[in-house]
């Protein structure tokens, strides 16, 4: 078992080496392409929920916690659907609480341990605010014990408070953010604050953190899929910075996957781009003066749409809706599906195009 003492931070070593400093370049410029391109949407919400919710099921993965895209498409757009799977549910918290932690920062560019128990609330109201009993990280292959975090209450709410100040303060140090950023996500695991929902609510804090230094405008990088895809190097890596200090090892680990995923993300909001621009004509043909960009930013920001979903986003009559959306499939711009008495409607290419980037 590793016998772990969680350091103060800023911590006292020289963490910007030249190996590092050169990935933090390369990590940074990819940063900042995206969120250029993601300018080049018009309508911010459809990259935020559309996003939102792929990483909300990616990070429930990480978690073994895992649902359809199916089922959590017809969740979020009907609310009878949610409880169908517990899972499914569990995935809907997280993309609430997301959503909430980024309405929150938004105000004023701050990451407080209040924020952060919010969040954590929405996401695991069961096991609300910081734990107050010891638990153990368990080694699933074997059930052998690998990490016990701080044990007593104050000891997690010291090593908090001082994880606040260093999200917070920028004064205590002078890092880069992207190498703050590979710090505050190790330190929070290890401090493991919460009985439950600890790993996801990291995951959180790492993409809040870009949004409260400008690094980003608005929530669509997420590092999810790169741990899931680099499950064993992503523990590894944890672990020898507990066990030996290898501090440039697990930074240069999270620099490649902001880089890696900043890549990818932007291809996915360029192709959700020409999407956009391909269906724009289509429906003005078809719906005539009767077309409006938010009609377009509805199908747009959920591969899923009812009717009710259609009408209570555009204020418009049910009937309407009704024939907006009938008019749409009958010219293949939506695909119309069925579930027993419930009706709903496709965007088959923005689906596609999710599904491809899983």
């Amino acid at each position: 078992m590793i016998s772990y003492k969680i350091p103060s931070l800023p911590l006292i070593i020289d963490l910007e080496t030249k190996t590092v400093l050169k990935k933090v370049s390369a990590a940074n410029r990819k940063l900042a392409e995206l969120k250029g391109i993601a300018k080049t949407i018009p309508n911010e919400e459809i990259l935020i929920n559309t996003l939102t919710l792929r990483e909300a099921k990616d990070s429930s993965e990480v978690e073994g916690i895992i649902t359809t895209h199916d089922d959590l498409y017809r969740a979020v757009i009907d609310k009878k659907f949610i409880n169908n799977s517990k899972n499914t549910k569990e995935v809907i918290n997280y993309r609430a609480a997301l959503r909430n932690g980024f309405d929150l920062v938004r105000e004023d560019g701050l990451l407080t341990n209040n924020r952060i128990k919010e969040i954590q609330n929405i996401l695991e109201p069961n096991y609300p605010g910081f734990r107050k009993n010891k638990v153990s990280l368990i080694k699933e292959t074997t059930g052998e014990v690998i990490y016990t975090p701080p044990t007593l209450l104050s000891e997690i709410e010291e090593h908090m408070s001082n994880l606040e100040q260093f999200i917070n303060d920028d004064s205590i140090s002078d890092l880069d953010y992207l190498v703050k950023m590979a710090i505050i996500h190790h330190q929070f695991e290890s401090i493991h604050p919460f009985l439950d929902g600890n790993g996801r609510t990291g995951r959180m804090v790492n993409i809040l953190y870009l949004l409260i230094k400008g690094l980003l405008d608005i929530p669509i990088l997420y590092l999810s899929r790169y741990f899931i895809q680099n499950r064993e190097n992503y523990y590894s890596l944890l672990k020898n910075v507990q066990e030996s200090n290898a501090w440039e090892s697990w930074i240069l680990f999270v620099l490649n996957g902001i880089e890696d995923t900043a890549e990818n993300t932007i291809v996915l909001v360029k192709n959700i781009s020409c999407l956009i621009k391909e269906a724009k004509p289509k429906i003005r043909n078809i719906l005539g003066m009767k077309y409006s960009h938010d009609l377009l930013n509805v199908i747009f920001s959920h591969p899923y749409t009812t009717v009710s979903f259609l009408q209570n986003n555009l204020k418009i009559s049910r009937p309407t809706s009704v024939k907006y959306l009938n008019l749409l499939a009958e010219e293949n711009v939506l695909v119309k599906g069925k579930i027993g008495k419930f009706h709903y409607y496709i965007n088959k290419p923005l689906y596609d195009l999710l599904l491809e980037h899983t």
